[in-house]
């Protein structure tokens, strides 16, 4: 019997290195299928709304291969997590390899994750060991992100583990039914589902073309996305602020009890302490305020995404959205 390795490929803006992506990654497929004739293979790109000239060059590309390329074209933007979220959803294969297109996660890399699989493991994680394009700050931007979540959440992420995973059909279906939260962390929700997995290494290829469509705010809001998805622990902030808070008001009422003869004094410590209070005061009320964003979001149900059209695919019965 014949099992499909289905390759989800999230697309935005990637016009200059598009068609090189599909010829390296092409090439290592049929190279692989040819030395193992009990796979086959597809290629699922999802163009999340991409304004260059992405969406000609797919077209192009499946109307030269439809036999292994399917192409899913959001109606606008909605974002890396939300194509990714659209590849699982319509990706049937035995095994769904996420990966972006821009060679940063090497096509080489697939026979060794399949031989994983091989070997039992349901979920494989790509842990990059370099990252050329990545400055010295994104590297400690990263390493503290990942220690902090680890830290206050009962969720373990690996470190350096990126959006570069796989999957096998089971694990796939517990994802697609049960993790349909519209704040989501993909990459987080497959490390933590339990199974069989594993971890291989990889040196993350020079990019391509372009460059990283991840901006600093953008992944400061992933980053804020993955805290609230894990962890309660930014909401019992309060509990501590409010003790150490009180500790300082003790230590205030023992300084104005032992400078209270003479000219009035403290006026300095007096506006600290008041500022330091409303600085505290005003953070958990933007902590609340993130958490009833995401019930706010969660409640409308409004969807992941929106499918413009699809070529190669069956549409399903739900319609061209993403509850």
């Amino acid at each position: 019997m014949i099992e499909i390795i289905s390759l989800i490929v999230s697309v935005y803006n990637e016009e200059s290195g598009l068609e090189q992506f599909y010829k390296t990654t092409k090439q290592k497929m049929d190279e692989l299928i040819s030395e193992k004739t009990a796979y086959d293979y597809d290629i699922y790109f999802v163009n999340d709304g991409s304004t260059d000239s992405s969406a000609e060059l797919l077209d192009k590309i499946h109307d030269a291969d439809p036999r292994h390329v399917k192409l899913i074209s959001f109606s606008r933007n909605f974002g890396h997590e939300a194509a990714m979220t659209a590849g699982l959803d319509y990706a049937d294969g035995d095994y769904l390899i996420f990966m972006d297109a821009d060679l940063q996660h090497p096509p080489a890399c697939i026979p060794d994750i399949i031989e994983c699989f091989e070997k039992g493991y349901e979920i494989i994680n790509m842990v990059r060991t370099q990252n050329d394009d990545q400055s010295a700050f994104g590297r400690l931007a990263s390493g503290m992100f990942y220690n902090i979540i680890n830290r206050i959440s009962d969720a373990k992420i690996i470190p350096a583990a990126s959006d570069f995973f796989a999957i096998n059909g089971k694990a796939a279906a517990v994802l697609k039914n049960n993790y349909r939260e519209k704040v989501r962390f993909l990459r987080g929700f497959v490390q933590n589902i339990g199974f069989n997995k594993t971890t291989l290494e990889y040196e993350a290829g020079t990019r391509v073309a372009g460059h990283s469509h991840y901006s600093f705010g953008k992944l400061l809001k992933l980053s804020m996305d993955a805290v609230t998805c894990f962890s309660d622990m930014p909401l019992k902030f309060g509990i501590y602020a409010g003790l150490f808070s009180g500790f300082l008001g003790v230590l205030l009422i023992i300084y104005t009890l032992f400078t209270r003869n003479g000219a009035p004094s403290g006026y300095a410590t007096i506006v600290i302490v008041l500022c330091f209070m409303f600085a505290v005061l005003f953070m958990l009320l933007g902590i609340m305020g993130s958490y009833i964003s995401i019930l706010f979001r969660e409640m409308k149900d409004r969807p992941i995404y929106i499918i413009r059209d699809i070529k190669g695919h069956t549409d399903p019965a739900d319609g061209k959205t993403g509850k």
